[in-house]
């Protein structure tokens, strides 16, 4: 229960809007399992500088089969909201992010927070994403990048041990006002069922 009311403040806080930078876009999304038999949720927020031309990744999740190896963004699916591609950002995995490569090992729950990824930078993106979505120029890799953002084409992604391919993801949009109320209930909701099975 503790973990979910972190989830809950978490989310609540994530989602609430970039502190007064017009020039900051707030991507969010909430993170369920990818394919059979994976587990976990979770919840991450992407913001994007318009200026700066940078990113800035916060995540939060739990309940995952294993435990993590790399995350990605991934990037652009042919339809919306739906399908797997090839990884974006960043080659490898997200600096810092627990697991493979990083200094910190893998976890089943916990939170992260990238450092400012700059997509000026080749080293940002994937060779393939470059060829692939932005005819392998890359200054056209950001402008492809936050297109796919906006199309809803690209999603987070969480990668285990158990689900090497990936175990739980979202697709990045811009939340509507509405949207913290529909990532609160699935968390309180979840919170309810666990209360039960610890009574019972």
């Amino acid at each position: 229960m503790k973990h979910l009311l972190a989830a809950v403040a978490t989310a609540a806080t994530l989602l609430a809007a970039p502190a007064a930078h017009a020039d900051l876009v707030r991507y969010a999304a909430l993170l369920a399992p990818e394919v059979a038999g994976a587990t976990g949720s979770g919840f991450v927020t992407v913001d994007y500088d318009t200026v700066a031309n940078t990113l800035l990744i916060q995540a939060s999740w739990s309940g995952l089969t294993g435990v993590t190896t790399v995350s990605h963004i991934h990037c652009c699916t042919a339809v919306a909201e739906t399908a797997t591609v090839g990884v974006a950002v960043t080659p490898g995995t997200l600096p810092g992010f627990p697991g493979v490569g990083s200094s910190t090992p893998g976890v089943s729950e916990g939170s992260y927070t990238s450092p400012l990824i700059d997509l000026n930078l080749a080293s940002s993106f994937t060779a393939a994403f470059v060829n692939n979505f932005a005819g392998g120029v890359l200054g056209n890799a950001d402008d492809a990048l936050i297109a796919g953002f906006n199309s809803g084409k690209a999603y987070f992604n969480i990668h285990s041990d158990r689900f090497p391919a990936g175990e739980i993801r979202g697709f990045l949009q811009v939340p509507e006002p509405s949207s913290l109320a529909l990532v609160l209930m699935p968390l309180l909701a979840l919170g309810a069922t666990a209360r039960r099975r610890k009574q019972a």
